[in-house]
């Protein structure tokens, strides 16, 4: 089966730096060079097996177009017009003559990331935005960021727009980059966010759920969060086979199943001590967080033996914070 949704940061670089971003965008931050972008699609799943969609973000990326559009003209290449192509982008950058190269790039839809108080336009464009798209022959289309998997491959030209509120955005924020720094991440216990939308819950494969998986950059993740560790390095190594080596593995069977407090069953963490220390971090990614750190042993399947996960580096996306004691 295709993966139904691809969510690709293909920079961290932005014209913005705003206070809740979990991945820490400002100006001038980190990218993909030309090549490494090349690299990224090449390890991306076949072309017979090509993503329902794929959504292209940020970062901003209407600040590199020429990233960006070799992204997209490099997606289209290996895809054609299998998968319906996704731009988010705060929008303050956007123009007519830059709508119509977008368009051009075989982009079918754009989300406007950023109608809330925390970027540096705080919304005020969006009557603006939404006249110009509509221009175009753009459907404003109310459902906002999130798209059932029955809408996956529609291909009217649409736009949403939304941000960062109580409601959805910071409402189910998670403890990264500034977020943290700021304290602007949701400090709910109760609230999972492996089992809705973007989260980890059927990112290898799940029926009944919207099968996304999301790639900071080079870095392979079950969600847009991230883990501590990612599943991969796609400049060198292939996304299908990283997904499938992993599948055996208990503690991703349970990010799987949208289940982080049985992560670490198999190594006899019951599920009311994964509670209990969700509880005490204050969110549910935290607690996903210090089992990379202090429990996670990665193991080869078909042997009995664990080996420590060293294969890849702690994410660029983090930032160090005091948590309370773990577990002995």
């Amino acid at each position: 089966m295709p993966l139904d949704s691809l969510y690709w940061v293909i920079t961290h670089n932005c014209n913005d730096k705003c206070d809740h971003c979990y991945n820490a965008s400002a100006p001038k931050a980190v990218e993909l060079t030309l090549d490494e972008a090349a690299q990224v699609i090449e390890h991306f799943p076949s072309p017979q097996a090509a993503p329902l969609r794929i959504i292209i973000s940020g970062g901003e990326p209407l600040v590199n177009r020429k990233l960006l559009y070799a992204c997209l003209d490099g997606l289209y290449e290996r895809y054609g017009d299998a998968p319906q192509y996704m731009l988010q982008t705060n929008g303050d950058l956007l123009t007519a003559e830059i709508l119509n190269e977008i368009l051009s790039h075989h982009i079918t839809r754009i989300s406007i990331a950023s109608i809330d108080r925390f970027h540096k336009a705080k919304g005020e464009r969006a009557g603006v935005l939404r006249t110009l798209m509509e221009s175009r022959g753009m459907i404003y289309d109310e459902a906002g960021a999130l798209i059932s998997k029955e809408r996956l491959t529609e291909s009217k030209l649409s736009f949403s727009m939304w941000g960062a509120n109580e409601d959805f955005w910071i409402g189910g924020n998670w403890p990264r980059g500034r977020a943290i720094e700021n304290g602007l991440y949701l400090k709910v216990p109760a609230h999972n966010f492996c089992a809705i939308p973007s989260g980890a819950k059927g990112f290898a494969g799940l029926v009944g759920t919207v099968q996304e998986i999301a790639v900071q950059l080079y870095n392979l993740y079950p969600c847009c969060p991230g883990t501590r560790m990612p599943l991969a390095d796609l400049r060198h190594e292939n996304l299908t086979d990283a997904v499938e080596k992993v599948t055996a593995h208990p503690m991703w069977q349970a990010l799987n199943k949208g289940e982080p407090s049985q992560m670490g069953i198999y190594k006899g963490i019951s599920e009311a001590t994964a509670t209990a220390r969700i509880t005490a971090l204050g969110n549910v990614c935290l607690w996903c967080d210090e089992f990379f750190e202090k429990h996670y042993e990665a193991f080869v399947p078909n042997t009995t033996e664990p080996h420590q996960n060293l294969h890849h580096a702690p994410s660029e996306m983090f930032v160090q914070i005091s948590l309370p004691e773990t577990l002995s």
